[in-house]
């Protein structure tokens, strides 16, 4: 058959057909075929310059879908005579909704901690789907389980469906003329076996397995979806069938075909299992060609158990139950109490395994895990599982240079800094300094800072914890600007204050275009930073016996501070930094971005100018100018303009993300502040502008879950004030969850103890707290007449002087009564 014609005289490729278009034109399309005809030698000539490329309105992935993800399709047939399947009848629907989107009689979602269950209802049919991880298991299972709630039999086709991901993603979504070429699998039972490259270098594989009679099954996508189908109507749903193919090259993909026949009343269930498997090197072949799958089929074994997912579904509460009691409150305020004993600990957990390596908004390629952020994530995850933080410090500080500095990111996988992206961010070192002195106030495990470290992951250039502590601090006084404050490298905290740049291409990265030596552009942040992890460095270097080091470091830090003030006040509010000309940035002086909330955050928690007023005054600044209904915003007026100077904070549209967007992640900064100087209400006020669960009431205007924090909400120069943005992202929830329980709860950790100093709301007036810490049980009950004023405790029924309650003994409970003002 020929499919068109080209016309000499137009010089097009014509095709003509009364018919379903072809494939390849279908698969083509009008961006497809533009770009794909650019050969002017062979007589096209539809893109002669690559430049028109970027002026046209196509976009590579269109609107984006949401897809694919697991999906279960479920379709009723007519009553069947004999042996044969009856015809299907009415739309093929998905319990989850997507992706047929048929309207359903009843739908519900209930995202739970590490497991969901998603309910759909429709004709006569109820499907409740569980999900989870089982806890210390490398598979994900979905229940199926599938109700006749109607009147008379029900004869019902269910296809089960999973898309395998090509390992590597970002090579998955480019290397096309590679990766179609490639797809493998081997199929065993009612077991799909992912083998894509597992011949080569891979000793890794993935399955998908039902404990299920199956009528038949697909491991093609196009077999599966049709050839001009989608995820809404693939092929095989519409005519309830299978085709029992085997890929070989294209898509892999895994769907199971089942059967079942419902009386009145009856239940059936079916358990899916998505699974990943690495074998030893020297154990990859069961015989040659085929796979060695003896560990899935024992974790197939497992599940095939009567009870099993139940009992899996109840090992995992039980692992919640006992993370989220190391620390509780009861106020009687639903919502406080909810965010503090559930859902900000969860993302505190979830923040600190995923970080900004792969979440709903990061797609898992590139950044990695980044070294300041993962210091502050273990801020908010150490009291739940100090033995993973311990681990996650000896990695973050394996990628530190033997002059202090460090890989800006490193991969969670290899434990290797990313080269892509180097170094040079100059705050990164001081967030080293901050975690480590976090888990040890937490865990008093002074042992941990004896363990020798490499530099660089370099095992040839080792030394202690410690010292690699002692290079982080000089870091910063080795690197000081004409000011005598911090250099700031590339940035700091604000990636987007790029005072290094000077990027006039758009396709640079402003965070890895470095056009300045950087020997000018100073931070004031990074000196808050180095005053404030000051006390707790000297507090370390006394303890493990350096007292020389103490005195340098408290010499170091008076200069610090004495820089701060000459410097670093601006009459209102302390400045952000001096830009490469040595010109205020975030000053009165400027026409936009007059003040940034950072500097009054981080001067206020380190107390500077206290004896001037600068904390109060600072904080003040950021009630008059920063705060909105929604929080507080990063920076005021947002720039108009693209300032060569700044780089990409001016960059976004006023109102969003550094440019004038409110930062849940500093917002705590300004909470932990304004509890420091007396002002808990205030401090309140804040943190109930920014919590979920006192959002959920505008869920429409937040338009994000109401239960985890995002990165972002749209600032008051935005035309969507008040939208969130980038969930699961960032170190918001770690500073969130210490602002609340440290400061505003007021229990926090110290290195020879518990402080109990309750700062809560005027209007709560009575708490109960429980804190598991080193071992011992605190118990503590709060009584809140005034909020500002002296706090006096009651230790196991004895009067005690200060707010310090020492370590007990482990598996002590101790009874405490705090009454303040």
């Amino acid at each position: 058959m020929q499919f068109g014609k080209f016309d000499d005289s137009s010089r097009e490729y014509v095709i003509t057909t009364p018919r379903t278009p072809h494939p390849w034109i279908n698969y083509l399309g009008t961006e497809g075929f533009f770009s794909l005809l650019s050969n002017t030698a062979g007589g096209y000539s539809f893109y002669r310059d690559a430049r028109l490329r970027r002026l046209t309105r196509y976009r590579y992935n269109d609107v984006p879908q949401d897809s694919n993800g697991r999906y279960l399709y479920i379709q009723e047939r007519q009553p069947s005579s004999g042996k044969s399947l009856g015809k299907l009848k009415g739309e093929p629907w998905n319990p989850s909704w997507k992706p047929a989107k048929t309207e359903l009689d009843f739908y519900e979602c209930r995202h739970g901690l590490s497991r969901t269950t998603i309910i759909g209802e429709k004709n006569g049919l109820r499907a409740t789907v569980r999900y989870m991880v089982p806890v210390g298991t490398n598979a994900e299972l979905q229940e199926l389980v599938l109700e006749n709630t109607s009147r008379e039999e029900k004869a019902v086709c269910i296809h089960s469906f999973v898309e395998f991901c090509l390992w590597n993603a970002l090579d998955d979504f480019t290397n096309f003329q590679r990766n179609l070429s490639t797809g493998q699998v081997e199929v065993e039972g009612s077991a799909i076996y992912h083998v894509t490259e597992y011949r080569e270098r891979r000793n890794h594989y993935a399955f998908f397995w039902t404990d299920a009679e199956i009528a038949g099954f697909d491991s093609d996508r196009e077999a599966f979806i049709g050839r001009d189908g989608d995820f809404a109507r693939p092929a095989a749903v519409l005519q309830g069938a299978s085709w029992n193919s085997v890929a070989d090259g294209w898509s892999p993909v895994a769907s199971h075909r089942i059967e079942w026949t419902l009386e009145p009343g009856e239940k059936r269930r079916a358990l899916f299992m998505l699974g990943y498997i690495e074998n030893p090197q020297n154990a990859k072949w069961e015989k040659p060609g085929v796979v060695n799958k003896d560990l899935a089929r024992k974790l197939q074994s497992r599940f095939s158990e009567p009870g099993a997912f139940q009992a899996a579904w109840d090992e995992l509460t039980r692992f919640w139950d006992e993370k989220l009691s190391h620390f509780s409150i009861s106020t009687g305020e639903e919502k406080l109490d909810r965010m503090a004993n559930i859902w900000n600990q969860y993302q505190c957990v979830v923040t600190y395994n995923m970080a900004r390596s792969a979440s709903y908004f990061e797609s898992g390629i590139g950044r990695g895990i980044g070294f300041r952020d993962t210091c502050q994530d273990m801020l908010g995850f150490v009291h739940l599982m100090p033995e993973k933080a311990r681990e996650r410090i000896f990695d973050v500080a394996s990628t530190q240079f033997p002059d202090g500095g460090a890989y800006h990111q490193f991969q969670p996988l290899t434990k290797r800094g990313n080269a892509d992206i180097g170094g040079n961010f100059n705050d990164d070192p001081l967030w080293l300094v901050i975690g480590v002195a976090g888990y040890l106030k937490e865990t008093g495990d002074w042992d941990f800072l004896k363990v020798p470290v490499p530099f660089d992951n370099n095992p040839a250039n080792t030394a202690s914890l410690f010292e690699h502590l002692k290079r982080s601090f000089h870091h910063v006084t080795g690197n000081l600007g004409p000011h005598g404050l911090p250099l700031i490298g590339r940035a700091d905290w604000n990636d987007c204050l790029n005072l290094n740049c000077f990027s006039t291409d758009p396709n640079d990265s402003f965070q890895t275009s470095t056009n300045k030596d950087g020997k000018t552009a100073e931070s004031i942040l990074i000196a808050q930073m180095f005053l404030y992890a000051a006390p707790d460095y000297i507090e370390i270097c006394r303890r493990v016996g350096d007292t020389e080091e103490a005195k340098t470091a408290e010499k170091a830090a008076k200069a610090m501070e004495a820089a701060i003030l000459a410097h670093g006040w601006d009459g209102q509010w302390f400045l952000r930094a001096y830009d490469d000309a040595s010109y205020k940035v975030g000053s009165a002086s400027c026409e936009d971005g007059k003040i940034y909330i950072e500097t009054q955050g981080f001067g206020a928690m380190a107390l500077i100018g206290q004896d001037r007023g600068y904390p109060k005054q600072a904080l003040d600044s950021v009630a008059q100018h920063l705060d909105t209904p929604h929080g507080i915003v990063i920076l005021d007026p947002p720039y108009k303009t693209y300032h060569l100077e700044l780089g990409e904070v001016s960059s976004y549209p006023p109102g969003y993300k550094e440019n004038g967007g409110i930062f849940c992640h500093n917002n705590p900064w300004v909470m932990i502040g304004e509890v420091r100087v007396g002002r808990p209400d205030r401090a309140f006020e804040y943190w109930k502008k920014i919590a979920p669960a006192y959002r959920e009431t505008i869920s429409e205007l937040h338009r994000m879950e109401p239960y985890v924090y995002s990165q972002m909400i749209a600032g008051k120069g935005s035309r969507r004030h008040g939208e969130a943005k980038n969930s699961w992202l960032t170190g918001t929830a770690a500073w969130n969850f210490v602002a609340l329980s440290q400061w505003i709860l007021g229990i926090r950790p110290a290195f020879d103890g518990l402080v109990v100093e309750p700062r809560l709301p005027s209007h709560i007036k009575k708490a109960v707290i429980h804190r598991y810490f080193r071992g011992a049980h605190y118990e503590i009950e709060v009584e809140n007449r005034t909020n500002d004023g002296p706090v006096k405790l009651t230790v196991n029924g004895k009067a005690q002087s200060g707010t310090l309650v020492p370590a007990a003994v482990p598996g002590t409970k101790v009874q405490i009564r705090a009454t303040v003002g």
